[in-house]
């Protein structure tokens, strides 16, 4: 006998109802449980095809009935094959995304060093304050657990957990539906001790193991990758005969390819207010010193609540401020019109 749609649909209906009371679970619980619209004598005919077939069982007389093994494996099964699902989605829509991003990037650097005559650089939008998505807790095997971490920015992180004790499917499956439950769609400063203490407790003798996955969400949700920096524009800096002395010149150029150096600028200098992302350090307040005797304008711009990225502009003193200005708010409409549709 085959597992049709209707006696999957009832199995995962028992299994969970299972996991979150403990209790036999009946014919008329599951008739309210779904939304399948079937009478409970037709259920009841189902989840007696079922036990017949090895996936549920009634532990004594009278009583619902509870996932066997068998049971058990085809719901962890049928869970790890949608979440395989979900994730091959998302990496070839952020492989798809990223192609995409970057290309578009190079493009308004180019255009943004063209229309101004100044050098450019734009950073590849980062997550400042990333959410947990999900995670996923699978066997390797008898002594090690896959703990697979989703972020916000479709942020992926596989960690290894070791095991002191091999755990059932149940254990593993009650593990993911706990800390899912209890920590999706939260940044990491929001997961904090008395939740970590609570999860801890639930979790009974397993309580290890949820130190270790706070460990992997952590390392996850924390942004340690430097931004990619795209730029252009440098050798306008020989058009203006204040910076175009071989010294200034040169310590510009390095400037501009030391992809590092950008990077500690736009972390410490992007304009971070919603009310005023736009900010002009002139000479010595350039955040770097190879470009003291110029004028710096940065804009940040935001793909959502959680994504920004940043768009500088270095030229001379004397440089074009409205002009420069006009140009980063245009650049800042078109990324907010392009990601964020209808806003």
């Amino acid at each position: 006998m085959e597992l049709d749609e209707r006696k999957k649909v009832i199995l995962q209906a028992v299994i969970r109802n299972y996991l979150e009371t403990g209790e036999p679970v009946g014919s008329r619980t599951i008739s309210k449980y779904t939304d399948l619209k079937l009478s409970s004598a037709t259920i009841r005919n189902e989840m007696a095809d079922l036990e017949e077939m090895g996936y549920i069982f009634q532990p004594h007389t009278s009583a619902g009935r509870i996932p066997s093994d068998k049971g058990y494996r085809f719901y962890v099964d049928s869970m790890l094959e949608s979440k395989d699902r979900r994730f091959d989605e998302m990496k070839d829509m952020l492989i798809e995304r990223q192609d995409k991003m970057e290309d578009l990037l190079k493009s308004m650097a180019s255009l943004l060093a063209a229309n101004t005559e100044y050098a450019t650089m734009i950073s590849a939008p980062a997550a400042h304050r990333n959410k947990l998505k999900f995670i996923q807790l699978s066997r390797v095997d008898a002594e090690q657990l896959l703990c697979v971490v989703v972020a916000e920015g479709n942020v992926i992180k596989n960690s290894i957990i070791k095991l002191e004790r091999e755990l059932t499917d149940e254990i593993i499956l009650k593990l993911n539906i706990l800390m899912n439950t209890c920590m999706n769609g939260l940044a990491i400063e929001e997961i904090n001790l008395a939740m970590i203490s609570r999860m801890k407790e639930q979790a009974g003798i397993h309580e290890d193991i949820v130190g270790s996955v706070i460990d992997a969400v952590a390392q996850a949700v924390r942004s340690d990758d430097d931004p990619a920096v795209y730029t252009s524009g440098a050798t306008n800096i020989f058009k203006y005969p204040e910076l175009s002395d071989n010294i200034r010149a040169s310590q510009l150029i390095n400037a501009f390819e030391d992809k590092k150096l950008l990077t500690d600028l736009i972390d410490e200098k992007s304009g971070d207010d919603k009310e005023n992302p736009i900010q002009v350090y002139i000479g010595e307040e350039a955040p770097l010193q190879a470009m003291k005797d110029c004028s710096v304008v940065t804009a940040t711009y935001r793909l959502g609540d959680d994504m920004k990225g940043t768009i500088g502009i270095v030229g001379p003193k004397r440089m074009d401020y409205a002009k420069v200005i006009s140009a980063l708010e245009v650049m800042q409409q078109k990324l907010d019109d392009l990601y964020n549709p209808g806003g």
